[in-house]
């Protein structure tokens, strides 16, 4: 589904516009670590909360990362999906139900779904069907959202997030300081002062192989109904919006030499789901904020997914008994800056509203739905948009 390039082209689109070769330099870097906000939260509380064995999970990741920079060549992302994570933590949490088992069901039968989706031709139909008002309001009702949970995490240290917030924005096109050092910088020195333990822990650690584990031992059918119903269904609507519509709409907006397409992003989807199910993976996608996020922070080529996904490869196979430890280094305020300017980022490619009424009418209404549900908004914005073709509406 491409989408005309609106006028003043980004510098991410006139990038993109040379060389589909991959790179390596600062600005690639700085981009690889963009998506942390996402990434982090959910990866310490699959570890400490469900159980989930690191190796597998982060090979997985790693291993995804790597072949989605190789194959798109622009800095698509790959993230735990939100709502099966969020489904999973807090029932976890509740009444100890949702099992590492569970967790790897849920990834292949995702993985299963995403594949007929996107072999058969459905994802793209579909996306085609849905309308430009409705994708914008999915896309701008993400970066909202986003915003929002970025600012819960900067008010859980407010004085640390206000000023890393103000010298990220001036940093963002300084080619000689990036600001995505200094975030890191600041968040490990924060979490090293305020958890002394921490240091401690850092001290202590060594490197050691553990190869990923079988996921399916001991596999109960309490498990596979809880990764089935619970789990994976649930997921589908918002990973059609979230995570195939919104993340083609981003990439050909701002990389038009490099388009891709909805099949075949459900296709890369279920094949990572399958595969990394195997290996203890938890349920994985293409998230358009975490592609805000590298390119908020100086992204332009795959060159930053494959230089995350070699760093949790070498993570997984050498200090996976360590990344809780590790991850206490990325503490909320410093998360939470990340994750507002990636949803500052997505939110502002979404501002190409329809001339007509109506139409922004749809888009409008699909956003505020979508920072609470994104499923929901979906079907919201099809109806309406039908409703309003139809000249049915009156503003």
């Amino acid at each position: 589904m491409n989408s005309p390039v609106p006028s003043g082209t980004s510098e991410a689109a006139a990038a993109s516009a040379g060389t589909a070769a991959l790179r390596f330099d600062r600005r690639e870097w700085a981009g690889a670590f963009g998506d942390l906000g996402t990434l982090v939260p959910f990866l310490l509380a699959y570890v400490t909360v469900v159980g989930v064995e690191p190796a597998g999970m982060l090979l997985a990741f790693g291993v995804a990362l790597v072949v989605a920079g190789a194959y798109f060549r622009t800095p698509f992302p790959v993230q735990p999906m939100k709502a099966i994570g969020a489904i999973a933590i807090t029932g976890a949490a509740q009444t100890a139900v949702v099992t590492p088992q569970a967790v790897a069901v849920a990834a292949l039968v995702t993985g299963v779904i995403w594949l007929l989706l996107g072999l058969t031709g459905t994802a793209e139909r579909v996306a085609r069907w849905v309308g430009r008002p409705v994708t914008l309001g999915i896309v701008l009702g993400l970066g909202i959202a986003f915003m929002l949970d970025g600012t819960r995490m900067m008010a859980t240290g407010i004085w640390l997030a206000v000023p890393l917030l103000l010298a990220t924005i001036l940093l963002l096109s300084n080619r000689a300081l990036l600001a995505m050092v200094l975030i890191l910088a600041a968040g490990a020195a924060w979490a090293v002062l305020t958890e002394p333990a921490v240091a401690g822990a850092l001290a202590k650690m060594e490197p050691g192989f553990r190869s990923p584990a079988w996921p399916f031992h001991a596999l109960s059918w309490e498990a596979v109904f809880v990764g089935v119903v619970l789990l994976a269904l649930p997921q589908v609507p918002l990973t059609l919006g979230n995570a195939v519509i919104a993340p083609v709409e981003f990439n050909n907006r701002e990389f038009p030499a490099r388009p891709t397409n909805e099949c075949q992003v459900a296709v890369s989807t279920g094949i990572m789901n399958t595969l990394g199910s195997v290996i203890g993976a938890v349920p994985m996608c293409h998230g358009a904020g975490g592609m805000a996020a590298q390119v908020s922070f100086g992204a332009r080529t795959g060159g930053a997914p494959v230089i995350l996904g070699t760093l949790l490869i070498i993570l997984a196979l050498a200090f996976s008994e360590s990344v809780a430890i590790l991850l206490r280094l990325f503490p909320q305020p410093a998360l939470g800056v990340m994750l507002f300017l990636a949803g500052l980022q997505l939110a502002l490619g979404s501002c190409d509203f329809s001339k007509d009424k109506g139409e922004r009418f749809v888009t409008l209404g699909t956003a505020a739905l979508s920072i609470w549900n994104v499923g929901i908004a979906f079907v919201f914005g099809i109806a309406v948009l039908w409703i309003v073709r139809r000249d049915w509406l009156r503003l």
